[in-house]
């Protein structure tokens, strides 16, 4: 196995900090980026930068992060919330940079 994919964080056992320890050294987490169906959906804002901070902070060091939701995000979910899940890769940048 190369990949994990999904890296559904909401799910028993899918603790982002726990996987990257355990299995980082060995596959690439492809998604896990924020809960789709909690924060994404109904969250504010600040709830979707923090906990999207939170995973890059557990995935991303090393490699092996594909930053990606878990699922297709539904209609429902506010544009405001989309944009600051996006406003918190920004921030992260990139593995060069």
């Amino acid at each position: 196995m190369d990949c994990l994919n999904p890296v559904q964080v909401s799910a028993t056992d899918m603790d982002t900090a726990t996987l990257k320890s355990e299995f980082g050294k060995d596959i690439t987490f492809w998604g896990g980026s924020v809960d789709p169906q909690v924060t994404l959906a109904r969250g504010t804002p600040d709830e979707v930068r923090a906990e999207a901070r939170r995973r890059i902070g557990d995935l991303k060091p090393g490699g092996g992060f594909v930053f990606a939701s878990i699922h297709n995000m539904q209609a429902h979910v506010p544009v405001e919330n989309i944009l600051a899940l996006w406003e918190a890769l920004d921030e992260a940048g990139t593995y060069g940079g």
